[in-house]
């Protein structure tokens, strides 16, 4: 088919009317026809050529030309000449010109035609998927409606305007089911630009949709009056909502509810019955779990803050309630708070506590040599162990009823003593097993933690200097989603991550394998990160 006069314009026509219909650039349809034809044309004279097509953006007129490159020394006949061929094609030749030979027009043949048609249908194809990729992965985050188009495997087709979406059924509400022609709205949770296309991922059980409904049915949270700071999903059946507001004037559960449960019944409505608990957030930790863990009554928290794990005691009627059937309650009570959740009736803790009085009397007996009921007034005022009576202010021994100045030395002077004997075993137990004249003289050890080292094959100043922090304080790992917990060699022995990362420092200074410029250089970079990061947090 040889382009004439006729149908010069009519390209231009055609490649306006494709443009429009896939809703791309008309000029990349033109650029996909050019090297369309500069294909069909390397069938007729050779496919080892450099041919090129151009197409008037005006007129239509179709120019074939054939490329070649000037160079010092030729490789590829076709593509290249050197210099001195060039002469007779241009004057004054230089190493990277290009000699461009205008071809004859040439009519396409069926299989050439066929051949061009496939180029311009694929070009056009990877177009409309880019246009789309750039309209939808700004979009990640939104709320989207479309219509089934159908259904594979369980995974919902839809149909979203200028593409299409997955629905993956693991990202279904339970027991939903979708036609074809269904309506269905969802959260956009991921758009990714794959060799097959643009691949978007929808969600209806992310925490993110929830969130985002209630921006659409809270005109407060929608303005920023109101701001939603966590959310927790069992999807179908419960979900947990921390929301604050920045009014006080407003309040937040009572703008979430809506008037006669207006606003929260059309996000329940919306995600098939799914039953939503409207909390007040605080900054305060433990307030916010007692707030989470509504309807169940709370007597008292006590939060790890190191371990990110909160005790929750609560009465013993209440116990099954703050649970939850099949530990819904506080499973996403835990997930609304970050923190994991140890809970206790009343009766427990009564339990818990008489055995660690019993307990640390015992040890104040055995190691102090005294009666039952000094060693349980001594517990009643909170002591825990023999380094506590050693060595607290003989004053906070005097306030005991019953304590005269001449008992509280008296008890201090076993306590010491019986120290130094424990201390002493400890010290002959770790040289016994290895442990190195350097480690002990080192300081900050006590000979307990010195027999735990040495037992872990910790047992020289060096072995001691290439410990992590976490080996010695113990710590988590998040494992597919998942709070793992990192024994630490010397965490029995109350040893944080920062006291840990102090030791091993001053092992590493002692040795010389680090200077005090540089820890003073470590300490300020830290600092900076710090600072950048808390100016990050406040914008």
């Amino acid at each position: 088919m040889a382009i004439t006069s006729a149908n010069r314009l009519e390209l231009l026509q055609i490649a306006e009317a494709v443009a429009r219909e896939k809703l791309i650039d008309p000029d990349l349809v033109i650029q996909a026809m050019e090297e369309s034809m500069a294909k069909a044309a390397k069938s007729r004279y050779g496919a080892e050529l450099d041919i090129r097509a151009h197409i008037d953006r005006k007129t239509g007129d179709l120019t074939m030309t054939r490329v070649r490159e000037v160079v010092e020394e030729v490789e590829n006949l076709s593509t290249e000449m050197t210099v001195e061929e060039a002469k007779a094609h241009i004057e004054n030749p230089e190493v990277g010109s290009l000699i461009i030979d205008e071809l004859p027009p040439m009519d396409f043949g069926r299989i050439a035609a066929q051949s061009a048609k496939q180029v311009i249908l694929q070009k056009v194809r990877e177009a409309e998927r880019d246009r789309q990729y750039e309209e939808f992965k700004d979009r990640q985050g939104e709320i989207i409606n479309g219509l089934v188009k159908r259904v594979e495997y369980g995974n919902v087709i839809v149909d979203v305007g200028r593409g299409e979406a997955v629905l993956r059924r693991d990202q279904l509400i339970n027991r939903e089911m979708f036609r074809n022609g269904d309506r269905v709205r969802a959260y956009i949770k991921e758009v990714r630009s794959e060799m097959r296309g643009p691949q978007i991922f929808l969600s209806r059980t992310a925490p993110e949709f929830m969130a985002e409904l209630f921006k659409m049915e809270v005109p407060e949270i929608y303005d920023g009056i109101i701001d939603i700071k966590a959310v927790a999903r069992d999807p179908g059946s419960r979900a947990k909502i921390g929301v604050i507001s920045y009014d006080n004037s407003i309040d937040p559960v009572g703008a979430c509810v809506g008037m006669r449960g207006s606003r929260v019944q059309a996000v329940v409505n919306e995600l098939q019955g799914e039953k939503i608990d409207i909390i007040p957030w605080n900054e305060d930790a433990p307030t916010f779990l007692v707030n989470a863990l509504q309807p169940a009554e709370v007597a008292k928290v006590v939060l790890d803050e190191d371990a990110e794990r909160i005790e929750v005691v609560v009465p013993d009627e209440q116990l099954s309630l703050a649970i939850g059937r099949r530990g819904q309650n506080v499973r996403l009570a835990s997930q609304l708070t970050g923190l994991d959740i140890d809970i206790m009736t009343e009766a427990d803790e009564s339990e818990r506590r008489q055995k660690e009085f019993e307990v640390r009397s015992k040890l104040f007996m055995d190691t102090m040599n005294v009666d039952e009921v000094v060693a349980q007034l001594l517990v009643s005022e909170g002591f825990a162990t023999l380094e506590e009576v050693a060595y607290v202010e003989v004053d906070e021994l005097l306030v005991i009823e019953g304590f005269d100045q001449d008992t509280a030395d008296e008890l201090q002077a076993r306590a010491r003593e019986s120290l130094d004997e424990i201390n002493a075993k400890a010290l002959a137990a770790a040289k016994e097993l290895g442990t190195e004249q350097s480690l002990i003289d080192f300081g900050g050890l006590s000979p307990q933690m010195l027999v735990a080292l040495a037992q872990d094959g910790v047992k020289t100043i060096e072995d001691f200097a290439t410990c992590a922090d976490w080996e010695l304080a113990g710590g988590y790992t998040t494992i597919d989603g998942e709070r793992v917990k990192d024994d630490g060699i010397l965490e029995s022995f109350d040893v944080g991550l920062e006291e840990a990362q102090e030791l091993v420092m001053a092992a590493r200074l002692q040795l010389g394998w680090v200077t005090e410029e540089q820890l003073a250089e470590d300490a300020a970079a830290a600092e900076a990160d710090e600072a950048a990061s808390d100016e990050e947090a406040e914008a």
